[in-house]
């Protein structure tokens, strides 16, 4: 059995990725695990959204959670939604042993979406930055992940999905492009903040959100967050 660890920033479509894996009877999905670990060690410039009922409720011990997901991993495949920003260290040599996706979309959507609800977002918060340097961590000791990019998944969803089982050498099932509206029981509590538009969605889907304009106070952020952009850019499945 394997783990599919996919690397993702916020607001990125990895929410309706996690539901399309949660389809699957073969597959057990976990939402955002290191989560908790992240909020108790990072220096946050902004409380998060069910911030205290997190840290209550997760566990806050990284190699714990690490631990956790590889038994699960001894029965059955597990496919892991991650943010980037949520892997403090450098080199988190216990992604070596997993089989890592990272998923990117263009900053300038990815930014004016999550703006909506941390309205003063930073690099570190939008995670490309540190999706760029796990891809080179993983690239440098010989594990160079998948690049996937949300936009080129929406064009025709059955094509890249069956590209990218193909990728990982698990079967595509179609029962990935279609799910009930609502919440599945792996949603993490944080979901009633984030995960709006993928409640009411049966599959994918381009969100309002890809047409909002960036707020002039976030230009220089995005600025910031091309160059890391593009080195993903230049890698992603086509």
């Amino acid at each position: 059995m394997k783990v599919i660890n996919l690397i993702s920033g916020p607001r990125n479509l990895s929410t309706a990725i996690m539901y399309s894996f949660s389809q699957r009877q073969d597959i057990t999905v976990l939402d955002e695990p290191f989560y908790g670990y992240y909020l108790q060690n990072a220096s946050l410039e902004s409380e998060h959204p069910s911030q205290k009922e997190i840290l209550q409720t997760m566990e806050l011990k990284e190699e714990k959670v690490v631990e956790s997901i590889n038994s699960l991993s001894i029965k059955k495949n597990v496919f892991v939604k991650g943010m980037a920003h949520h892997y403090l260290t450098e080199a988190p040599s216990f992604i070596l042993n997993w089989e890592n996706v990272i998923l990117i979309r263009h900053p300038k959507k990815l930014i004016a979406s999550f703006s909506k609800v941390i309205h003063t977002p930073t690099l570190n918060d939008i995670g490309i930055k540190k999706a760029s340097e796990l891809f080179l961590f993983l690239k440098k000791n010989g594990k160079t992940p998948i690049v996937i990019d949300s936009d080129e998944l929406l064009k025709n969803p059955e094509k890249y999905l069956k590209k990218l089982c193909d990728l990982l050498n698990i079967p595509f099932s179609a029962k990935m492009l279609r799910w009930k509206k609502g919440g599945i029981p792996e949603d993490g509590i944080w979901a009633k903040h984030w995960y709006g538009n993928v409640h009411n969605s049966e599959g994918f889907a381009v969100q309002k959100s890809s047409s909002q304009p960036l707020p002039a106070h976030l230009e220089t952020l995005l600025d910031e967050a091309l160059p890391y952009y593009e080195t993903l850019k230049n890698n992603i499945l086509v």
